[in-house]
């Protein structure tokens, strides 16, 4: 044992930083926590919280290179959030002009759940709890 306690935070690396930060926080909803610009990386840096819970640290570097995400690649494969109502995070979605696959259903639990992509074609699902 290692003295887990839970998640942290998630680290996402985008290309276009004012069009995920737009994503982020007034799509998804995410609260800004702190914001913070290091010059000498010339780098952005965004932390955002969900429901009052630090979750994601949104960094900007010039010229990151692409994620592979299709075919999938090694590493991590996607970031999922909890919805109460798919049905009306995919209509406030679709107010934002992001489009979502069809709904699906997992076959272990019976739970609904959906994906999209963010700015930068990173997976995020939203499952039905």
């Amino acid at each position: 044992m290692v003295g887990l306690l839970h998640v942290h935070h998630i680290a996402i690396i985008c290309r276009d930083y004012a069009v995920s930060k737009r994503f982020y926080t007034e799509v998804l909803g995410l609260e800004i926590i702190r914001e913070v610009h290091r010059a000498e990386r010339q780098s952005w840096k965004l932390d955002l919280a969900l429901g009052g819970q630090y979750v994601i640290e949104l960094f900007s570097f010039p010229e990151p290179p692409l994620r592979p995400s299709h075919p999938e690649a090694a590493g991590l494969r996607h970031l999922a959030f909890a919805v109460s109502d798919l049905d009306a995070t995919v209509r406030g979605l679709d107010t934002h002009g992001v489009a979502s696959e069809p709904i699906r259903v997992d076959e272990f639990t019976g739970r609904r759940f959906t994906f999209i992509q963010d700015p930068d074609g990173l997976p995020l699902e939203f499952y039905e709890v």
